[in-house]
């Protein structure tokens, strides 16, 4: 791609090497550490699921009891592998066992690894090769009923009630929605387990649990055939059950997850060692189920502001993408986030969210951008927003961005009724179809706001990684360099679940996701 903001190639190439040797850094740590989260998705993955008598889910009840027998370094694949080999029974056996007090998990005599990994292997492999058929399945879809035009169209609900929330996004679909994002209940992130079956009740939004997610992909499936196009379903696999919450988005054939530690870290005070070692296997999950992983970098300008902290943004989706690449997911799965948030009152500051939405196009070209509305600077003023949200959408069809999440002219009034998301399809279809070619039409004035803005924007992005690169990743979240939010290496929520690996740990999952054909 031609840069149209003349930016300079070198400097894009420094910043980027410099992102990928923060995330190395970062990784030879992950590498190291496995948590109670990963454990209870390697339970899941291998057919664990259900809860006991006081509802506690059946992982926990598993990981809890390898925890209390210290063998959490060898990882739940050891231990569930040596009860099959000692007991003769299958995984889902041994953990109603294990919750009715009859076994304990870490007391049994040792088989051999080999004895160990024969159990779990083909157990493993069945897994992988249910979410292989449900990324094809997708294909087939998309292949069959074709699909919205891009940047899809990108819409929430959040009854807190599942059976509620199908009405609304079914509703949301037939309006021209082409993603539907069902918001979890608040503070959900902050529960280390997650809850089972479906739910009818939720604040500000409706658990994720794997059941809901396959009412919905159920309800989506069958307005999807109705309207003749598919209908992508988003959740959140971010906060504490974050890998879990992947896999079930994997299992249920979820196409869309937000997945980002950063924002866990510095938006819901979650340790930053649990996070970021949490993140790699939910994003090998994803990155192996054909999801496209949605990045929280809009959030940053929702605490600092969005003019002078612009280069954050770019400089924390450069880290994004590398720690993405490492995990195995292409750059095609990568729905870096940016947002439409700085002050409407700035001369010029449409040409200035131009610039920065047109870098972030040409700098990750293969991306599906996911680009977030203006939220900040909504006044309750519903004329005034719905005009915010057109330029948003203008900027948005003008440079190419995939998936925007629609401004509602009642953002900062209450949670949208279905005639305010009507008008908010109605406004991005009107300005996406008038404005279709916009951007390959106009060129840039050369030295002119647009493109001296943007290259201002990126030189300080490749200043910060460097420094970045030099202080280290843990360093630079504890001084506050993102969003404005200072967080203690130790600190927040979940670091006695992170452990260090033996050298028997074994996890038979990130083998097959990263080494298997896609």
């Amino acid at each position: 791609m031609k840069s149209k903001l003349n930016l300079n190639p070198e400097i894009i190439d420094s910043a980027r090497n410099a992102a990928r040797r923060v995330a190395e850094d970062v990784q030879e740590f992950i590498d190291r550490h496995t948590t109670v989260t990963i454990e209870r998705t390697v339970a899941r993955l291998l057919g664990i699921d259900g809860v006991d008598e006081i509802d506690k889910p059946l992982p926990n009840v598993v990981v809890d009891n390898i925890v209390e027998g210290g063998g959490l370094p060898l990882g739940a694949a050891y231990w569930i592998g040596n009860a099959m080999v000692q007991t003769g029974d299958d995984p889902q056996t041994i953990a109603e066992k294990i919750s009715k007090g009859e076994l304990d998990i870490t007391k049994l005599p040792l088989a051999s690894e080999d004895e160990i990994k024969d159990k779990i292997y083909p157990l493993a492999k069945e897994t992988v090769e249910r979410i292989r058929k449900n990324r094809e399945k997708r294909e087939e879809l998309i292949d069959r009923l074709g699909e919205g035009s891009k940047p899809y169209l990108y819409v929430i609900v959040a009854t807190g009630n599942i059976y509620e929330d199908v009405v609304q996004a079914k509703a949301a679909a037939k309006q021209g929605a082409d993603i539907i994002a069902v918001i979890r209940s608040t503070a959900q992130s902050l529960l280390d387990y997650v809850p089972y079956g479906p739910t009818t009740e939720g604040f500000g939004g409706t658990y994720a649990t794997q059941e809901n997610f396959r009412i919905m992909r159920k309800a989506l499936d069958e307005v999807g055939e109705e309207e003749g196009r598919y209908i992508r379903l988003c959740n959140y696999c971010s906060g504490l059950c974050m890998t879990e919450i992947a896999a079930m988005g994997a299992l249920e054939r979820l196409d869309v997850m937000l997945n980002d530690a950063l924002y866990g870290i510095l938006f819901r005070d979650i340790n930053m060692q649990r996070t970021l070692v949490d993140q790699y296997f939910s994003r090998v999950i994803n990155g192996f189920a054909g999801i496209i992983i949605n990045t929280g970098e809009d959030n940053y300008l929702t605490t600092a502001d969005a003019v002078e902290e612009a280069h954050t943004v770019l400089a924390s989706q450069f880290i994004n993408e590398q720690f993405a690449l490492k995990a195995g997911i292409p750059e095609e799965q990568m729905g870096l986030g940016h947002a439409f948030e700085m002050n409407p009152e700035i001369e010029n500051g449409f040409l200035w969210e131009l610039a920065q939405a047109q870098m972030a196009r040409e700098i990750f070209p293969k991306a599906p951008l996911k680009y977030m509305p203006p939220t900040k600077f909504m006044t309750g003023n519903i004329f005034r927003g719905h005009l915010q949200d057109a330029m948003f959408n203008l900027v948005a069809i003008w440079t190419k961005q995939a998936i925007q999440l629609l401004g509602m002219p009642t953002e900062a009034i209450h949670t949208p009724h279905l005639q305010d998301r009507m008008l908010s399809i109605e406004n991005a279809k009107y300005i996406f179809n008038n404005a279709r070619n916009i951007g390959d039409e106009i060129e840039f004035k050369e030295g002119g706001i647009v493109q001296t803005r943007a290259q201002k924007v990126l030189n300080k992005a490749e200043e910060m990684l460097k420094e970045i690169e030099r202080e280290g990743l843990f360093s630079t979240i504890e001084k506050g360099k993102f969003g404005g939010v200072k967080r203690p290496r130790n600190g927040g929520k979940g670091l006695e679940g992170v452990t260090t690996k033996d050298s028997k740990y074994y996890n038979p999952f990130i083998e097959l996701m990263l080494g298997g054909d896609k």
